[in-house]
C-alpha cells in the first residue's frame, strides 16, 4: 500500500520573510543606511520622512524605531500572520487628505516645542511624495476630518435654554453639533523626551528598553536613530467653530484636556467626576465658539491615570472594602500601582503648540499638574474654570471621595480649601448587601 503525503503550501505571509531573522540592527552594518531625519528642520523636506517599516525596500532605510499604529501595532502583525493582510500593503491615500488645512506654526520647526508628534504627519502625500513614489512605506500619523456629534448632555442643555440653536455649530434641538476632528498618534523625538523629563536619553532608552519586555533591542543598539514611535495610545482634538480661530491670538479660546476614563466618559459609572467634567468642557468650548472665539477639547488616551483599568478596577475593590474615605483616596492607588498618577503631563502641551495655541482664555480643568505644564511650555492661562457650585447636580454623590482628595492634593477650585480632617469625613458608597465574595 502506497502512502502519500501532502506538503503544506506555505503560508502567505512567510514568503515575504528571509530565513535570516534581523533581531537587532548596529549603525555599523550595511543593513543600517537610514535616510537622514532632522528633528526642528525648517521644511519637511529638509526634516525628512519617519521611516519605520521593517519591509524588505525599507528595511535599511528606516530611521525610526518601533511601529505604525500605537497601541494597534499588534492587531496589525495579527492580521498579516493570519493572512489577511500582505506585509507589502501600500495604502492608497487617495482623497484623504485634511480637510483643513492647518497654517504651519514656528513651533512645528522647534525641537523643543514639539518632541512626542510628527508636526508634518498629517499630510505626507504633499511632503513626502518622491517617497511614496519609491513605494517606502511611509505612513500619517495625524488625520484630520469633519464630524457631527450628538452627547446628551448637550442635547439637554439646548432643550432647558442654556446653549442657543444657532445653526452653524448648533444645528438643532436634537443636539447634532458640528466639530473639526484631529487625530493624533505618538511620535517621540527621544532627545526631546528625555529633556521634559529632566533625564539622560540613554538612561530613557534603557528604561524604555527594559519595561518593554526588550521589545526595541535598537532603543540601546542603534543611538543614532533618535525617533521612537511607543505602543501606545494617541489623543484626539474636537473643535468647534472654525478652525483657523485656534491660532488666532486674538480671539477667545476656551480648552478642555480631558485624560480617558471609559468607566465614566463612555459608561457613565458615578465613582468619579470624569464624565461630568468632559460634558461640561464640551458645553463651554460650544458656547464659546458660539461667541465668536474657538472651543477646543482634547481627549487623550491615558485610561485610569495611565495605569491601566485593571489597576484601576483593582484600586477600586481596596477603596470599597476599606472604607472608602477621601483621606485615603491617594493611599489606595499607591498601594497598588506604587504610584498615584503616571499620566506625565509633560507632553502633553505639544498638541497645543502644534495647533498654533498661544495663549488660552479659559481653562476647563482643575488639575494642577495640567496648569503646570501648559504655563512651563511658555502658554499663558488667563482664567482656570472648575465645575461650578451652581451646577453641582454634575457631580455624584459617590465622586466626592475622588474630586474632594483632588482638591486637597492641589486642585484648583473657587470654593472653600478641603482639609485633612474633611477628608477623612467624606465617605464613598460601600458594598453592603451586594457584595458577592465573603473576604
Amino acid at each position: 500500500m502506497t502512502t502519500t503525503t501532502t506538503t503544506q503550501p506555505p503560508h502567505p505571509s512567510t514568503e515575504h520573510y528571509s530565513n535570516r531573522i534581523v533581531l537587532t540592527t548596529y549603525p555599523s552594518q550595511s543593513v543600517a543606511n537610514p535616510i537622514p531625519l532632522e528633528w526642528g528642520a525648517s521644511s519637511p523636506s529638509t526634516r525628512g520622512p519617519v521611516i519605520v517599516s521593517r519591509s524588505k525596500n525599507t528595511l535599511s532605510k528606516r530611521n525610526a524605531i518601533g511601529a505604525h499604529g500605537g497601541s494597534y501595532a499588534i492587531y496589525t502583525a495579527l492580521a498579516i500572520a493570519s493572512g489577511d493582510l500582505e506585509p507589502d500593503f501600500r495604502p492608497n491615500f487617495l482623497n484623504t487628505q485634511p480637510t483643513f488645512d492647518f497654517t504651519p506654526q514656528p513651533a512645528w520647526h522647534d525641537k523643543t516645542k514639539i518632541v512626542s508628534l510628527d508636526p508634518f504627519g498629517h499630510d505626507i502625500v504633499k511632503y513626502y511624495r518622491p517617497y511614496l513614489e519609491e513605494r517606502l512605506d511611509v505612513r500619517p500619523t495625524i488625520a484630520i476630518t469633519r464630524a457631527t456629534m450628538r452627547v446628551s448632555e448637550v442635547t439637554e442643555a439646548i432643550r432647558i435654554g442654556r446653549l442657543p440653536i444657532d445653526g452653524t455649530i448648533v444645528l438643532n434641538e436634537q443636539g447634532d453639533v458640528r466639530v473639526t476632528k484631529v487625530a493624533a498618534e505618538p511620535v517621540w523625538y527621544l532627545p526631546g523626551v528625555a529633556s521634559r523629563f529632566g533625564v539622560e536619553e540613554k538612561d530613557l532608552r534603557r528604561a524604555l528598553f527594559e519595561h518593554t519586555g526588550g521589545s526595541y533591542p535598537e532603543l540601546i543598539t542603534r543611538p543614532d536613530i533618535k525617533v521612537f514611535l511607543p505602543p501606545i495610545g494617541g489623543l484626539t482634538v474636537y473643535i468647534f467653530g472654525p478652525p483657523e480661530r485656534v491660532s488666532d491670538p486674538n480671539v477667545r479660546l476656551a480648552l478642555r484636556v480631558h485624560d480617558e476614563c471609559n468607566g465614566s466618559d463612555v459608561f457613565q459609572s458615578d465613582i468619579c467626576t470624569c464624565r461630568p467634567y468632559l460634558t461640561f468642557g464640551i458645553e463651554e468650548a460650544i458656547k464659546e465658539a458660539q461667541g465668536g472665539g474657538s472651543g477646543v477639547v482634547i481627549y487623550f488616551r491615558k485610561e485610569g491615570r495611565a495605569l491601566g483599568e485593571v489597576v484601576k478596577y483593582l484600586v477600586y475593590n481596596s477603596r470599597k472594602r476599606g472604607g472608602d474615605t477621601a483621606d485615603k483616596y491617594f493611599q489606595r492607588t499607591e498601594n497598588i500601582a506604587g504610584t498615584k498618577d503616571m499620566r506625565f503631563q509633560a507632553l502633553m502641551p505639544d498638541i497645543l503648540h502644534w495647533l498654533g495655541i498661544t495663549k488660552i482664555d479659559r481653562m476647563l480643568s482643575m488639575s494642577n499638574m495640567k496648569h503646570d505644564a501648559i504655563v512651563e511650555q511658555g502658554i499663558p492661562i488667563y482664567e482656570r474654570v472648575p465645575i461650578p457650585d451652581a451646577r453641582a447636580e454634575m457631580i455624584p454623590e459617590d465622586s466626592r471621595v475622588e474630586i474632594d482628595a483632588k482638591i486637597h492634593s492641589g486642585y484648583f477650585t473657587t470654593g472653600r480649601p478641603v482639609t485633612e480632617e474633611d477628608l477623612k469625613a467624606v465617605k464613598g458608597r460601600g458594598w453592603e448587601s451586594w457584595e458577592d465574595v465573603t473576604h
